[in-house]
């Protein structure tokens, strides 16, 4: 692997307020990486950067070796795709309407889609296994599916790099799962890097091939999974008690928080 992402001290303030402070990391070309941290560690503040949607002040962002200042939002939009936390469905687009948005960034002068383009899109449909539900409009989907429509949609930009804010929140095991072993094909068979902001400890730690854990706004460890895991620094970052062992399914780190009613007295 080479790097693809380099972020150099940056921060970020509103209002006073620091939000990042001296944040500092190294992604390599292909590799899973998660960033975890409690409410209000600027996970998504981070990826937010990470996109362009926000300024570091100061700090530098490098990508394939160029400063983000130096993209134009259409030459970012061929390097990097994003998936948000938040979907939200302002017109009733079809599902094949919106995985064809994600061309965009490629379409000619006049912005109209090629025969080649359709094909990418139907290729980005039936890899997220939604080419069933071309026809149907966005409101007319089950939470697990808008998901995977949305990550065709990135799928489609044929990136170099996808941004996921929490992909996995709103959805039970199994489609979280679905969500995570999708992106895990993905990565593996085309090589695109994943960055994840992620408050599940353990599909971080099943997935990811690095972590990063912050702690309002700073970078407490970055490492394989059984490093950051580390109940030390868990208990410390998030302010609980927090069980760290194996998991049965394999050497991953499993974490376990540890209610009240559970704790030795």
């Amino acid at each position: 692997m080479n790097q693809i992402l380099a972020v150099s001290n940056i921060s970020l303030k509103y209002r006073n307020k620091i939000i990042l402070s001296n944040v500092s990391f190294e992604v390599q070309r292909g590799e899973f990486f998660v960033i975890i941290g409690p409410n209000g560690a600027g996970k998504t503040s981070l990826l937010k950067i990470l996109a362009g949607l926000e300024k570091a002040q100061p700090g530098s962002v490098l990508i394939k070796g160029k400063n983000i200042s130096e993209y134009s939002r259409r030459s970012l939009s061929k390097t990097m795709a994003i998936v948000p936390q938040q979907i939200e469905i302002g017109f009733p687009f079809s599902v094949t309407e919106t995985v064809i948005m994600g061309r965009t960034p490629h379409l000619g002068i006049f912005g109209m889609e090629s025969e080649k383009d359709f094909s990418i899109a139907q290729e980005a449909m039936a890899f997220t296994e939604v080419s069933h539900l071309a026809d149907r409009k966005l409101f007319q989907l089950s939470g697990g599916e808008l998901q995977r429509v949305i990550i065709a949609r990135a799928i489609c930009q044929q990136p170099d790099i996808i941004l996921l804010d929490e992909p996995t929140t709103a959805l039970d095991p199994a489609h979280q799962l679905k969500i995570m072993d999708l992106m895990e094909k993905f990565r593996r068979e085309h090589e695109t890097t994943i960055i994840m902001v992620s408050h599940d400890l353990n599909l971080a730690s099943m997935y990811g091939d690095r972590l990063l854990l912050l702690k309002e706004g700073t970078v407490v460890k970055t490492g394989a999974p059984k490093t950051v895991l580390n109940k030390k620094l868990l208990e410390a970052s998030y302010g609980c008690e927090m069980q760290v062992d194996l998991s049965p399914i394999g050497k991953v780190a499993r974490v376990t928080p540890v209610p009240d009613k559970y704790k030795s007295v």
